[in-house]
């Protein structure tokens, strides 16, 4: 028997689970909604090599632009090479991809006006139905969680004499500290062209792109790189959880319609990055022998929870760099972190630190005052209302 699952959004978590599915289940029609032209929008993700595991590797290979066999850091008081592969999938190489294997299964340009377990609503009046809906139209703004911002502006540049890099800059935090904790990321693409992104882990979501195109200038100057031509700019502005009330967060929202990417909130919680946790929905979505939005609703609700249980520890850290350090000062949280050990730091992105890894994060001399890190240790539950206080 066949089962139509609808897609509504055609982000990077929808994108990989109608991949997937069309990859493994000949048994599922699919149907995917975009109100865009393209799917994924305009955006690179990236990943560490030990965030997923071999298969879901290989799964995802195609679907990957670049691949280095590792990268590195930059503080005002060391640079160090850490030997951990980093991948990155970039929108463009996602759209030709996903949809050379969707085909027509995949329809942009469309307004979505309402959805419900089995139906989407259209702008135009016409319906669609299936046995399961999957909303990953991003980002609820939720106020059920208290919220700082990851915020960043790239630029995807082509340059005159090359850059001389062989792997990425994941954190360059020698450049003057604004806005919170700045650092500027750099993936080197090919010979000549990079992507170079100014980002701020900052209390406010505002995002000047005038003053951060002109401090990507000066970097890219600094370098002793000369621009011959951009080629694309992406920005975005990703929450950083510090507290909130995951059961709450669920109780909003169209009822017992499953969800998917930033809107089941399946993100890293102290970077905000989607991929891992997309790829493993995805993955495990594909081996459900049940999908109709009465099995997928709490199941995905649940895995949501679980995630949350999990990301105790995690805002409490966030906590600690937002609530305890002093904005200028937020660097030498990472500063101090990007010290310990490779397999430690390679193990919290993956989102498994041992027992261990936390006590070794949280001991010796604190980058931050010992009475403001005192106060985070507590988790409050978020009241409902404005988000972000």
């Amino acid at each position: 028997m066949t089962t139509r699952v609808v897609l509504v959004g055609g982000g990077l978590a929808n994108s990989l689970i109608a991949y997937r599915l069309a990859a493994t289940r000949p048994d599922v029609e699919l149907v995917v909604l975009e109100r865009q032209n393209s799917l994924g929008g305009n955006h690179v993700w990236s990943f560490h090599d030990g965030d997923l595991s071999t298969e879901q590797h290989e799964w995802l290979k195609p679907l990957v632009q670049q691949s280095w066999p590792y990268h590195e850091v930059r503080f005002p008081a060391f640079r160090r090479r850490l030997d951990n592969a980093y991948h990155s999938i970039t929108s463009g190489k996602l759209h030709r991809v996903a949809s050379k294997a969707l085909g027509d299964r995949v329809r942009t340009g469309v307004e979505v006006r309402d959805v419900s377990p089995g139906e989407v609503r259209l702008a135009d009046g016409s319906t669609i139905r299936g046995d399961a809906v999957i909303d990953g139209r991003g980002d609820t703004g939720s106020a059920a969680f208290s919220v700082a911002y990851q915020k960043f502006l790239g630029l995807t540049l082509e340059l005159e004499g090359g850059h001389g890099l062989e792997g990425p800059i994941l954190m360059d935090a020698t450049v003057e500290q604004s806005d919170g904790f700045r650092f500027v990321y750099t993936l080197p693409f090919a010979e000549r062209t990079a992507l170079v992104e100014d980002t701020r882990y900052s209390d406010t979501a505002l995002l000047d792109r005038d003053e951060i195109r002109v401090e990507i200038e000066r970097y890219v100057a600094a370098q002793g790189w000369r621009v011959k031509n951009v080629q694309s700019e992406e920005s975005g502005v990703l929450p950083i959880i510090l507290s909130g009330d995951i059961e709450a967060f669920w109780d909003a929202g169209a009822s017992g319609v499953p969800r998917s990417g930033m809107r089941a909130a399946l993100f890293n919680p102290t970077t905000g990055y989607t991929l891992p946790e997309a790829v493993r929905l995805a993955d495990d979505l594909a081996r459900l022998p049940r999908l109709d939005s009465e099995q997928l609703f709490p199941w995905i609700r649940e895995r949501s929870r679980l995630l949350w249980r999990r990301g105790g520890f995690f805002r409490l850290l966030n906590r600690m760099l937002f609530r305890a350090a002093e904005p200028k000062r937020r660097y030498a949280v990472m500063q101090r972190f990007y010290g310990l050990s490779q397999s430690l730091i390679q193990r919290f992105y993956a989102g498994r630190p041992t027992l261990g890894d936390r006590v070794r994060i949280l001991t010796g001399k604190p980058p931050v005052p010992i009475r403001r890190a005192l106060k985070c240790l507590r988790e409050p539950r978020r009241s409902p209302g404005k988000r972000g206080e």
